[in-house]
C-alpha cells in the first residue's frame, strides 16, 4: 500500500503573495513542510501540487532544484488536481497537507496514518474541529474516498478545499479525528497566512534545530519561554472562509438537495420507532413532508449536516441545549479527559460538589441543588418538593413545564393521563394578576405551588413578576420558575437575574451541559431540605460526563462574553431579518417576537393562506438555502459573521418567495407538500399563532 504525501501550494495568495517561498529560518517555507512530509514514517513519496498558471512557475522550478516531485493541474479545481495528483503518482493513501504549515510534526501525520490504516477508515484527520494548534493540520484519506469525492462534490467550497464534500457525507465516507492530547491548544496559530505570521515563525525557527522537523511540543516549550512572540500573530481573519462558505450558500438554489437519504432512514427507522425518532418535536410532523432533512450525521459551531450531506445553519440547537455550539472545545476536552476516568460509579464523585457549588454562586435562589438528566425531571422534582414542604397537591402552571403527568395532563396531548392527575393542575395566563388570583381562589389553601416560565417571548411588565410572587405566598404556595430555556441563556443566573426576582425554586437544564444531558431543581435551603424525605433518586443522577460538561459550560459561561454574544448576535439577526420582512411587504404577516438569545418568528394568517401553510413555505425554502429552523431563533455562541452571512443569503431568498406566492391566489398549491399540522399550543406569541 503506497501513502503519497500531496502539498497543496500556490504562489499567488491574495492575502500573502508568494508565501510558500518565504524563509522561514534561512529556509523558503516549502522546504520546511516537505522536509516534515519526508520524515512521516508511513509516507512513501512527497508531491507538490500547484496549478497549471503561470504564476506558479516559481514553485515548480522550487521543485525541480530541489528534487521534490510536483504535479500540475486546473487553478480553480483543487479537489480535481489533488485527485489527478494522486491517481498519477499511485497513490492507495493520500495524505492532504498545505505548503502554509512549515511547522508541522510528522509523528502526529503518521498517527493519522495509523487510524485510517488500522480502523479500515476512509477519511481521518486531527481537523474539524480542530484541536490542536492552526498549522499541524492533517488529513488523510483513501485514493478511492478522493476520487469518490471528485467526481460528486460540487459547490465551490467543495471544489476549492478538496476534503468538505467527504467531512459532509460522514454516512458515506467512514472517518474518525485524532486529538490533541493536551487540552487548550485549538487557539494556537502557526501557519502561515499574513506578514505577522511570518514574522511570528522566523522569531520561532531561530530556536529550533537546523537538522529536523521540530515537535510541536518543542514548539510549545519556545512559546512558553518567549511568551511575547504569540502577540504577534494574534490577530487572525475569517473574510476568506466567509466569502467561500458564503458562495455555497448563493449555489444552493431550489430543487438542487436532495433529502432521499433520509427519507429512507425514516422508513427504515419507523419499523422499530414509533415515529421513527425519540422527540415529538424532532419528528416528521414538525417539518414540510417529504421535504425536509430528517436525520442530522454531525454538527460543528454553528453548523450541521444532514445524512445526505447537506450543510445547514442550525437555528434549533438540539432545542436548546447546545449552548456554546456543537463540539465546544472546551466541554468536549472535559467530556474526554472524563471519558478517560469512567461514566458512571458506584458513589459519588466530587463533580456533584463541584458543579452544585457553581450553581449556587451564581444562581440567586440556589442555596442547595439536586441534578437531573432533562428539564422534566426538575420541574417535576421542584413540583414534588413544594407538595411535600406545604402538604398539598394543587399546582397553577404557566407555560410548558415537560412530559410528566402532572402537568402534560393540563395540555391536549393528556391521553393517558388519569383524570384524578388532571384535575390537579390549574392553567393561568401569563402577564395578568388576576387570572392568577382567580385561579387560585378557586380551591383555597389547596396550592402547593405556583410553576412558571417567567419570561418566554414576552417580557414582564414592571412588576408583574413580583405581583406572582405575592399572590403565590399570600395563599402559602412556593413560586417555582422554570428557568430550563432562559437558564444560562437570558443571563447566567437566568430570568430571576435578568429581573431581580427570587423564586423559591427554580428548574434549569437544556444548555446547562452544551448537549449533554443533565438539569437541577434548585432552591431554598428549607424546602431542598424535602428533598432527604422524598424519592427522587436515578442511577444516573451524578453520571459524570455530563457533571463534567456542566462545568466546563459554566467556567466557560463565566469566563467569557457568552451571554454578550448571544445578546449581540440575535439583535443583529432581529434588525436584518426585520429589515427584510419589511422591505418584502410582509410585516402583516411576519414579525420577530421575544428576546434576542431566543426569538419567535410569529405568523399571522393573510386573506388566502393560514398560518401553517405559510409556515410550511418559509421552511421550504430555509432548508433549500441551509437554514435548519422551526418557528424559534435558538441562539448559540457559535454562530458568526459566516452563519449570519449564510442566514440572511437565506432569508433574502425565501422572503422575497414568500412575497411573491401570498399574491397569488393558489398559495397551497405553490408548497409542493403537504402543510404541517399543529401538534399542541403552550406558548401563543400572536392571535392564532402556535409555537
Amino acid at each position: 500500500m503506497k501513502t503519497v504525501a500531496i502539498i497543496q501550494a500556490r504562489y499567488d495568495s491574495s492575502r500573502l503573495p508568494g508565501k510558500v517561498l518565504m524563509e522561514i529560518g534561512d529556509q523558503p517555507a516549502l522546504f520546511w513542510i516537505t522536509r516534515a512530509a519526508r520524515s512521516v514514517p508511513a509516507v512513501d513519496q512527497v508531491v507538490v501540487a500547484t496549478s497549471d498558471h503561470s504564476a506558479e512557475d516559481p514553485i515548480v522550478s522550487w521543485c525541480e532544484s530541489n528534487g521534490v516531485d510536483f504535479y500540475r493541474g486546473d487553478k480553480n479545481d483543487v479537489l480535481g488536481r489533488i485527485a489527478d495528483a494522486a491517481l498519477a503518482y499511485e497513490a492507495d493513501v493520500v495524505m492532504r497537507l498545505t505548503a502554509d504549515c512549515p511547522f508541522l510534526d510528522p509523528h502526529v501525520c503518521d498517527q493519522i496514518v495509523y487510524a485510517l490504516t488500522s480502523l479500515d477508515l476512509d477519511f481521518a484527520s486531527n481537523a474539524h474541529p480542530s484541536t490542536w494548534p492552526d498549522g499541524l493540520d492533517c488529513e488523510v484519506m483513501t485514493r478511492a474516498a478522493l476520487e469518490r469525492a471528485a467526481a460528486d462534490a460540487d459547490l465551490p467550497s467543495h471544489r476549492e478545499h478538496v476534503t468538505p464534500f467527504i467531512r459532509a457525507n460522514q454516512s458515506v465516507f467512514r472517518q474518525t479525528l485524532v486529538r490533541c492530547p493536551i487540552h487548550g491548544l485549538a487557539g494556537e496559530r502557526w501557519t502561515l497566512d499574513t506578514e505577522q505570521d511570518r514574522e511570528f515563525l522566523d522569531a520561532v525557527a531561530a530556536h529550533l534545530p537546523d537538522n529536523r522537523p521540530p515537535a510541536f511540543t518543542e514548539v510549545l516549550s519556545i512559546l512558553d519561554d518567549h511568551p511575547d512572540y504569540r502577540k504577534i500573530n494574534a490577530e487572525r481573519s475569517s473574510q476568506a472562509l466567509l466569502k467561500n462558505v458564503s458562495a455555497d450558500s448563493r449555489a444552493s438554489d431550489l430543487g438542487q438537495r436532495s433529502y432521499g437519504k433520509s427519507a429512507a432512514l425514516l422508513k427504515r427507522a419507523e419499523q422499530s420507532i414509533p415515529l421513527g425518532t425519540q422527540t415529538f418535536s424532532k419528528s416528521k410532523l414538525i417539518f414540510p413532508p417529504n421535504r425536509s432533512p430528517l436525520f442530522l450525521s454531525h454538527g460543528l459551531g454553528g453548523q450541521v449536516w444532514d445524512v445526505d450531506g447537506n450543510s445547514y445553519v442550525d437555528y434549533i440547537c438540539g432545542l436548546l441545549p447546545v449552548l456554546l455550539g456543537y463540539c465546544d472545545p472546551d466541554v468536549d476536552a472535559a467530556v474526554v479527559d472524563q471519558l478517560s476516568r469512567g461514566i458512571s460509579f458506584s458513589l459519588a464523585t466530587e463533580l456533584e460538589a463541584q458543579l452544585a457549588e457553581r450553581l449556587l454562586r451564581i444562581v440567586p435562589c440556589a442555596e442547595k441543588v439536586r441534578f437531573g438528566k432533562n428539564g422534566s425531571d426538575a420541574t417535576s422534582a421542584a413540583i414534588r418538593l413544594a407538595r411535600a414542604f406545604t402538604g398539598r397537591e394543587r399546582v397553577a402552571v404557566c407555560g410548558y413545564h415537560g412530559w410528566q403527568d402532572w402537568y402534560i395532563g393540563s395540555t391536549i396531548r393528556h391521553k393517558g393521563v388519569p383524570g384524578a392527575v388532571r384535575a390537579l393542575t390549574s392553567v393561568f395566563s401569563y402577564g395578568d394578576l388576576d387570572a392568577l388570583e382567580v385561579v387560585l381562589s378557586e380551591h383555597p389553601d389547596e396550592f402547593a405551588a405556583v410553576m412558571m416560565e417567567p419570561a418566554t417571548f414576552d417580557a414582564p411588565t414592571p412588576g408583574y413578576l413580583e405581583g406572582v410572587r405575592d399572590i403565590a405566598h399570600s395563599q402559602g404556595a412556593l413560586l417555582i420558575f422554570d428557568e430550563v430555556i432562559a437558564g444560562f441563556r437570558f443571563a447566567l443566573g437566568g430570568a430571576q437575574e435578568l429581573f431581580g426576582v427570587t423564586p423559591d425554586l427554580a428548574a434549569f437544564g437544556k444548555g446547562l451541559g452544551n448537549g449533554m444531558p443533565i438539569s437541577a431543581v434548585v432552591g431554598r435551603a428549607d424546602v431542598m431540605h424535602e428533598m432527604e424525605e422524598i424519592f427522587y433518586s436515578g442511577t444516573f443522577g451524578g453520571e459524570a460526563l455530563s457533571l463534567a460538561a456542566a462545568i466546563a459550560t459554566i467556567d466557560k459561561l463565566e469566563r467569557e462574553n457568552v451571554i454578550e454574544s448571544l445578546w449581540s448576535y440575535g439583535q443583529a439577526l432581529n434588525d436584518q431579518i426585520g429589515q427584510r420582512i419589511e422591505r418584502n411587504g410582509l410585516s402583516d404577516v411576519l414579525r420577530l417576537a421575544g428576546f434576542a438569545p431566543w426569538q419567535h418568528l410569529a405568523i399571522t394568517p393573510s386573506t388566502n393562506a393560514d398560518i401553517f401553510a405559510i409556515r410550511t413555505f418559509l421552511m421550504r425554502r430555509l432548508l433549500d438555502h441551509g437554514v435548519l429552523m422551526t418557528s424559534t431563533f435558538n441562539i448559540c455562541y457559535a454562530h458568526n459573521d459566516v452563519t449570519m452571512e449564510l442566514t440572511l443569503n437565506a432569508f433574502d431568498e425565501a422572503l422575497s418567495s414568500l412575497a411573491r406566492a401570498l399574491k397569488k391566489d393558489n398559495f397551497e398549491e405553490q408548497l409542493d407538500c403537504k402543510k404541517i399540522e399543529p401538534i399542541f399550543a403552550v406558548r401563543p406569541v400572536v392571535q392564532g399563532e402556535l409555537s
